[in-house]
């Protein structure tokens, strides 16, 4: 193993503590940073850093009760080096715990913290010992709190999931989020029953390994693979990044060739792709914004895909824009939401996220619905939905829509980690009257 794959990932961890990037993205970046290293190494690299993310909740509990200074009153590296380090003692068992030990003292010294080699290894070798019979709230007495350490995830969290869906529904949706969650493509409908079998055996014979969505023909998910662009189709454009539940959303939304389709939070354009596939020829999607950074990745994904009936425009879609009342049969309406539902694959969210980060979600939710609904034609619909499992941006949020504005609902539909093949999502499909 290179020797500094371990600082790597302690550098990762203390970018992230910053808020510099979200995680995925950050170790994306950080991978093909360094990209020269062995494929060994950038397994290690991307394991350790998910892994520490992902069992932060659980780590910091561990600590707190093996070490005499709180994880809190750490100072940064060192709560990045402590939390890394007792992820590799648990849940890494091809590394030794000696090494675990030495490589942590090592990177103490070499960031100037010398004075706390002895703490380091005092609190590492004293978890190293414990394996197995570590500290845990007891489940009876104290059973949110047992589930939040056990699945790592925040008790505010495991409160607001038990007062909606139950004790056990519940500890299902957490065991689910820990799961691999492989990558979810969308094959091009474009293509032919021919090409789309050339591409499954072509991605299987450069290692993939592809597994066909229950719920879409056109929907794998793929394991075995670092880098998506490198699998055959990607820059021939015969596939799209995107999880069966999303595609499954514009699939409800009922878009018939020769629609106008109006997409207005599209990035990174996913559902306007599909959208633009079903509308055909005949149609066209409009695909809007907030930002350039936004659209600039839409205008990406929609040329290596070869879309010719996609217009794309930066407009913040809590301005209304009066030009565009009555005018579409479909409005895609997929809001800025807390991700809750995506926990597996974007790990950090858990962390950034809270109730006052809620109520903020559900008045920005509010406010672009009251500024779009008039978009769609009468007759028309609206498909709102979220990549989260949060009843209030959800449910709710439905509920409320069709008390202040002139719409029936004619289907939804909630993905749940744990019980459904795919991320957490939510959809509903509204006709407006």
């Amino acid at each position: 193993m290179a020797e500094n794959t371990r600082e790597i990932v302690l550098d990762t961890l203390l970018a992230l503590e910053r808020g510099e990037e979200l995680s995925h993205r950050l170790i994306r970046a950080v991978l093909d940073k360094y990209n020269y290293l062995e494929e060994r190494d950038k397994a290690f690299i991307k394991r350790l850093t998910e892994g520490t993310i992902e069992r932060q909740t659980e780590l910091d509990y561990y600590l707190d009760a093996c070490s005499s200074v709180p994880v809190r009153k750490m100072k940064p590296l060192i709560r990045c080096l402590m939390r890394m380090s007792v992820y590799q003692l648990l849940y890494m068992d091809n590394v030794p715990d000696s090494a675990v030990c030495n490589e942590a003292c090592k990177l103490a010294q070499k960031r100037k913290f010398s004075s706390l080699k002895g703490f380091v290894n005092g609190v590492l070798r004293g978890i190293a010992r414990q394996k197995g019979n570590l500290p845990m709230p007891d489940r009876t007495a104290a059973p949110l709190e047992y589930l939040s350490v056990k699945y790592s995830m925040p008790l505010w969290l495991v409160q607001l999931w038990t007062d909606a869906y139950g004790a056990e529904r519940t500890e299902r949706i957490l065991r689910g989020l820990l799961d691999i969650h492989p990558v979810s493509l969308r094959f091009s409908t474009n293509i032919s029953e021919e090409e789309h079998g050339k591409l499954v055996r072509d991605m299987e014979q450069a290692g993939a390994v592809l597994r066909q969505s229950s719920l879409l023909p056109c929907s794998y998910m793929v394991e075995n693979t670092e880098n998506i662009a490198r699998l055959p189709g990607f820059t021939q454009g015969k596939f799209v990044v995107q999880d069966a539940s999303s595609a499954m959303a514009v699939e409800a939304a009922g878009i018939k060739a020769g629609d106008f389709v109006l997409d207005i939070c599209a990035a990174p354009g996913g559902k306007s792709i599909f959208a633009a596939e079903k509308t055909g020829a005949g149609g066209r999607v409009l695909a809007r914004d907030v930002s350039g950074k936004k659209t600039d990745l839409i205008e990406e994904n929609i040329e290596r895909m070869g879309m010719t009936n996609i217009t794309v425009e930066v407009h913040d879609a809590t301005e209304s824009d009066e030009s565009m009342h009555g005018r579409a049969d479909v409005v895609l309406a997929d809001v800025p939401c807390s991700g809750l539902g995506v926990l597996g694959k974007k790990r950090d969210i858990k962390y950034r996220v809270s109730p006052e980060k809620l109520l903020a979600l559900e008045e920005l939710q509010r406010a672009i619905i009251e500024s779009c609904w008039q978009y769609v034609r009468p007759g028309g619909r609206l498909l709102y939905s979220t990549c989260t499992i949060n009843p209030a941006e959800n449910e709710n949020m439905v509920r409320w829509i069709l008390e202040q504005f002139p719409f029936e609902l004619e289907e939804q539909r909630q993905f749940i980690p744990g019980e459904d093949e795919t991320d957490g999502f939510y959809y509903a499909r509204l006709r407006r009257k």
